[in-house]
C-alpha cells in the first residue's frame, strides 16, 4: 500500500461483522464402513473437513508415520478412531501418535461399541482425549469440536502473550543504558594505551 492511501474495507449489508471460525480437519478411522460414514456425516454437518481412513496402518501412512511421505504436510486438528480394529487397534494408533515428536500434541478420540472400564480408562492415561460409545451423536461431536476450538484458541493466545513479552524484552535490552555505555567503555580502555604510545614517542625523540 502506498503512502498516504486510504485502505477501504466493504461491511456487508446489515453490518454483519461476524468472523467466520477456522474449519477443522479432522482424520477419521474406522474399519466399519457404516461407522465411517457415520462419523464422516456427523463431522461434515457440524462443519469440518474430513478425511477417512479403513484401518490404522493407513491412518500412519496418510500422516507419514509410516516411514513414506504421506500427507504430512497437510494439517489435521482431531484425530478420531475406532477402538477394536484388525492389525493395529485404536489404542495401538493412539500410542503412535503420542509418541511422534511432529503429531502427539494433536487431539485423538477414541470410539468404541464396548464400554469396558479398564479399557477407557488405559486410553485416557495414554493421552486421549476422549472416549465415545457408539453409536456417536451429533451431540457428541459438537462437543469435541468446541473442546478443540477452545484449546486452539488458548494456544494461540498464550503463543501471542509469549511473542509479546519476548518483543518488550528486545526493545527493553536495546534502550538500556548499559547498552549506550559501551562505546564509552571502549574509548576509556583505549585511553592508557594512546598515552603509552605518546611516552614511546617522545623517547625515540629524545635518541635523535
Amino acid at each position: 500500500m502506498a503512502v498516504g492511501e486510504v485502505m477501504r474495507m466493504e461491511i456487508p449489508a446489515g453490518g454483519d461483522m461476524s468472523v467466520t471460525s477456522p474449519e477443522l480437519h479432522v482424520l477419521a478411522v474406522d474399519d466399519s464402513i457404516v461407522d465411517r460414514k457415520v462419523i464422516e456425516r456427523l463431522l461434515r454437518i457440524s462443519a469440518c473437513k474430513v478425511t477417512t481412513v479403513e484401518s490404522g496402518a493407513r491412518a500412519l501412512q496418510y500422516l507419514g508415520l509410516d516411514g513414506d511421505k504421506g500427507a504430512s504436510g497437510l494439517k489435521v486438528n482431531l484425530i478420531v478412531t475406532d477402538y477394536s480394529m484388525p492389525g493395529l487397534t485404536g489404542y495401538d494408533l493412539l500410542k503412535k501418535i503420542k509418541e511422534s515428536s511432529v503429531f502427539r500434541e494433536i487431539p485423538v478420540v477414541i470410539m468404541s461399541s464396548e464400554n469396558i472400564l479398564p479399557r477407557i480408562e488405559q486410553c485416557l492415561r495414554e493421552g486421549a482425549e476422549d472416549f465415545l460409545l457408539k453409536p456417536v451423536k451429533l451431540a457428541d461431536v459438537k462437543r469435541i469440536k468446541e473442546l478443540i476450538m477452545r484449546n486452539e484458541a488458548e494456544d494461540c493466545k498464550t503463543l501471542s502473550h509469549s511473542n509479546k513479552r519476548k518483543l518488550s524484552e528486545y526493545i527493553d535490552d536495546a534502550s538500556s543504558p548499559s547498552s549506550s555505555s559501551t562505546h564509552g567503555d571502549s574509548s576509556a580502555k583505549d585511553f592508557p594505551s594512546s598515552k603509552r604510545m605518546k611516552s614511546e614517542d617522545e623517547k625515540f625523540s629524545s635518541l635523535l
